[in-house]
């Protein structure tokens, strides 16, 4: 019994030592790297990474850069599994970024619905986006989903009034699907357009930096104009 009570505490304080000394990198790393590279700014977490002695900091909510116990080097780039074949960088970036889609304002959004409507996409796009013309192409081949189409001027002046003008016709999907599709100039049409307004705000909360911007139902961000296919797969996968 003596025996089991001096393993218990021996384990205990183990555990407390290497509690303190994983608080004592850490404060060592915020500490070095605030005085040496104040352009930083505030780390928001300092976490261990399967290498040995390299610590992953995460800054501006999903910034990822990499570093020793000490703070003297910093790394900047992917971290890769060779051996599962893994980006973890990219995982760990597309975890912190992943966005609730219950959360968001779908007010501020206008519904395409083809089919049964229930699977779930919400899409941020800019009217004047090449690619996000590509990838309206290829959106037309998915069937039984709802498309919550946020619309998301970020190329200049014009995106925002073209954006604003799409927003009060009468009908707004076809409105935007004219335009995207067959280069239809959307009807001049004035309304409370501030929905615009609020996306561009809500875009960049979320560092939405490009467009299109796909949101799928299980919260993954998916950047780019990707094809009708992956979109299939991403929609299965998200069980919507």
């Amino acid at each position: 019994m003596k025996r089991l009570s001096h393993l218990i505490t021996c384990a205990a304080l183990l555990a407390t030592c290497t509690l303190t000394s994983a608080l004592a990198q850490e404060a060592a790393i915020r500490k070095n790297l605030g005085e040496r590279v104040p352009q930083l700014g505030k780390i928001d977490e300092v976490s261990k990474t399967p290498i040995a002695g390299v610590y992953e900091l995460r800054i501006n909510g999903t910034d990822i850069l990499y570093t020793d116990a000490q703070g003297d080097f910093l790394i900047q780039g992917n971290l890769i599994d060779t051996k599962q074949r893994r980006n973890l960088t990219e995982e760990r970036v597309d975890k912190l970024s992943a966005i609730q889609f219950d959360s968001l304002p779908f007010k501020d959004a206008f519904t395409i619905v083809r089919g049964n409507g229930k699977r779930k996409l919400a899409v941020f796009e800019d009217p004047n986006c090449g690619y996000c013309k590509r990838f309206e192409e290829g959106l037309q081949q998915i069937n039984n989903v709802t498309v919550y189409m946020f619309l998301y001027p970020v190329l200049g002046p014009n995106s925002v009034d073209k954006s604003k003008t799409i927003w009060c016709a009468k009908d707004k999907a076809k409105s935007w699907s004219d335009w995207m599709l067959k280069g239809v100039e959307p009807s001049s049409a004035k309304c409370d357009s501030t929905a615009v307004d609020r996306n561009v705000q809500l875009g960049k909360k979320h560092k939405i930096n490009g467009t299109p911007t796909l949101i799928f139902a299980d919260g993954t961000r998916v950047p780019g104009a990707i094809g009708p296919d992956q979109v299939e797969k991403q929609l299965d996968q998200a069980g919507s």
